[in-house]
């Protein structure tokens, strides 16, 4: 099946002043011309008409069945949201009720132009399945938690579940799932489990996910108990030998920053849960300053409430200039690379996140023509300042559309909603 989308503008970047003609075949990208190429019968032609055909946006920290706990523990702080929401309701968790509540969070990112997210969860093993039946591409992990000093990791239910989830599924659909390795965060987890499930991912070949810093009681309590941050305890165990996406960061110091660098840690930078946590603000210059792989992620949306990359991006693009009380910290184009480009690369997809003859065809629709669009002097701050998730006419995940003019291909929204409801009205009463 061929696909051409015609009449589409391109980012500056990719070096086209006119309107293009984008060859989509093969869940891949092969060519972009300024002329109608050969059709055939098979041959599905899509109208751009002048409107943004870009990279689509890659999530990269999520706990996605958390669309089941939106709006369940607000305003409280992180440890309070946790002790006295959050983890009660998850005790209370099915595959069921993960498989639907993850559908739902599936449904909202396609809407708003994500193609692919990170997630670290349990039950995992349903998020996997609600993944490949809607299309969508995700990494998917096991969180693991360990409390006893003398644990034996080879005979640990949680341990055994994420080995389960490696073997079954991952790099299933041609690598549109993929299973990565996870440790919930430094304090869940004693040294001798993050040592063992960091061997693990490295002798397998696996990525890594970890919460890291996020707030400054778990980074000093690190300190007070193994007199090292949170960065240099995993960096010391060998964690980070693995391709490790950290995320949050808030409170890392100057010398984490630099052995994230070295060690090629990708950072999810979760701008919009952190505010609203009151955790704090990542020191998101430093970090590109340094050469630090910088991602977005939305978390949970017990957290933050949205799943909306385009949000986390105009956060980012506004924050931390008026932290650092410097306009020019950020720029409107350095910003985009963070919602895509280096989303992808976080999640180890190498052939994602650009609009190039041999990368997936990975790309969002969005409309420039939206009242508050116009006029459209520079893409880049249109995106980074004013396009809102409602522009996105259209997402493509590997070459085929999931979402287009307020309508999914596979996922049958009546049925979606009518499941949802009865969990949220029933579940968690």
């Amino acid at each position: 099946m061929k696909t051409i989308l015609k009449n589409a503008t391109l980012l500056p970047e990719y070096g086209f002043s006119d309107r293009v003609f984008v060859t989509v075949e093969n869940k891949k990208i092969t060519a972009i011309d300024v002329q109608m190429p050969p059709t055939d019968a098979d041959t599905e032609i899509v109208d751009c008409k002048g409107n943004l055909l870009m990279p689509a946006f890659y999530n990269a920290h999520s706990h996605a069945a958390m669309t089941l706990f939106r709006g369940y523990g607000e305003d409280l702080p992180l440890q309070r949201w946790l002790d006295e929401r959050i983890l009660p309701a998850e005790d209370r968790l099915t595959y069921q009720s993960v498989y639907w509540g993850t559908q739902w969070a599936i449904a909202e990112m396609l809407r708003g132009g994500v193609v692919s997210f990170s997630d670290m969860y349990m039950f995992e093993d349903a998020v996997a399945d609600a993944v490949l039946e809607t299309g969508i591409k995700a990494n998917v992990s096991r969180s693991l938690v360990s409390f006893d000093p003398e644990i034996d990791m080879t005979s640990d239910y949680r341990m055994a579940e994420a080995i389960a989830l490696y073997e079954r599924y991952h790099g299933a659909d041609d690598g549109r799932l993929l299973v990565d390795m996870a440790l919930h965060a430094e304090y869940t987890n004693v040294p001798r489990a993050c040592a063992y499930v960091g061997e693990f991912a490295v002798l397998h070949g696996l990525r890594m996910q970890l919460h890291l810093s996020e707030t400054e009681l778990e980074h000093t309590k690190c300190i007070a108990r193994h007199g090292k941050t949170p960065t240099r305890f995993f960096y010391d165990l060998g964690v980070f030998d693995a391709p490790t996406t950290a995320a949050h960061c808030v409170w890392v110091d100057d010398e984490d920053i630099q052995i994230l660098a070295n060690k090629n840690v990708s950072v999810a930078h979760n701008p919009i849960s952190n505010l609203k946590l009151g955790s704090g603000v990542m020191p998101l210059s430093k970090m590109l300053a340094a050469g630090v792989n910088v991602s977005l992620g939305t978390d949970g949306t017990a957290s933050n409430n949205r799943l909306d990359l385009l949000r986390e991006m105009q956060t980012a693009a506004i924050l931390h200039k008026g932290i650092l009380r410097d306009p020019a910290c950020t720029t409107a184009k350095d910003m985009l690379p963070l919602a895509t480009a280096n989303g992808a690369r976080a999640q180890g997809r190498k052939d994602c996140g650009r609009v190039e003859i041999g990368y997936r065809a990975d790309l969002i629709l969005l409309n420039r023509e939206s009242i508050h669009n116009v006029p459209a002097y520079d893409d880049y701050a249109m995106l980074s300042y004013n396009a809102e998730r409602t522009d996105v006419l259209m997402t493509m995940v590997d070459g085929r559309i999931l979402y287009r003019n307020n309508e999914y291909t596979l996922i049958d929204e009546e049925r979606l909603r009518y499941e949802c409801k009865e969990i949220f009205a029933h579940y968690f009463d």
